[in-house]
Parts: structure tokens; sequence; C-alpha cells
């Protein structure tokens, strides 16, 4: 069995497939379309956003992506793992690669912003570290939004 995370284009077709599958997921929550902060794959492109496909035994399972604000922080964008693959420590796998990422790059603060609604992922990134702050960069507050940091 092998664990592997490729930087890829997010208009790849694993990448597309992925991201399809994360905005099903998420339109299947009751947010409002001012709550809805997920970048589209043009967007990922067009903000030049680090992404990263994830695969289990050459299968897709996992993505992510990493926007850099200079020196000062990197977002992480657009995480997902499959439903089947949940509960393995892939998400914890993607978040080290994203931390180690961004220290080879000259970054050591990571931030977030997850909806109410996805306690798996508030879990996780809680579980990892990261700790609930108020809104940043273009963000507002706003009470279907969770927003998180962590120093790496």
């Amino acid at each position: 069995m092998s664990l592997v995370i490729v930087e890829e284009r997010p208009d790849s077709p694993d990448a597309q497939q992925l991201i399809g599958e994360l905005d099903t997921h998420l339109e299947s929550f009751p947010y409002p379309a001012e709550s809805r902060h997920a970048f589209s794959v043009e967007k990922l492109l067009s903000d030049a956003v680090v992404f990263f496909v994830m695969r289990f035994d050459a299968e897709p399972v996992a993505c992510c992506g990493l926007k850099l604000f200079g020196k000062e922080y990197g977002e992480v964008k657009r995480m997902y793992v499959r439903e089947g693959y949940r509960g393995r420590g892939f998400g914890k796998a993607m978040l080290d690669h994203l931390a180690t990422y961004a220290l080879q790059n000259g970054v050591s603060l990571l931030r977030l912003e997850t909806g109410i609604y996805q306690k798996e992922a508030i879990g996780l990134y809680e579980r990892y570290g990261f700790q609930r702050r108020s809104p940043f960069g273009e963000y507002r507050i706003d009470p279907m939004s969770v927003y998180f940091e962590k120093l790496i």
C-alpha cells in the first residue's frame, strides 16, 4: 500500500473530480450564499494556489490547496478527503504536507476558514493543534464560519 501526495494543477482530471465531490458535499448543508467561501477551480488558478492530490494505491483520495500571503501566512483551501477514506489519518498527512511546504517557503503560520457544519473537519483541525481565532484577511464575522490558525 502506498500513499503519495503530489502537486497538481487544480484543473487536472483527478483534482477536478475531488473538488466536484467536495462541492456536492458542501451543497448538502444550509449555508447561505454569503457564507460560501470555497474557491472555484478558476479562482484557485488565478490566485496561484498551490494544489495537492493525495493518492492511496494510485487512487485519488484527498486534495488540498495552500494560498501563500507572502511570508505572513498560508491559507488552507479546498481540504477534502473522500468519505470512504476518512478516519485513516489522511487528513493529518495532508496537513503535515502543507506545513512542510509552507515552512520550505518561509511561512510559519497556517490559517483557514471552515463552516460550522463541517464537524469532522473542525475536529481534525483542533486535534492538529489549530486554535480558533477571529476572521482574517477578507473574511468578516459570520455565524456560519469558524476561523483557525496554527503556528508551525
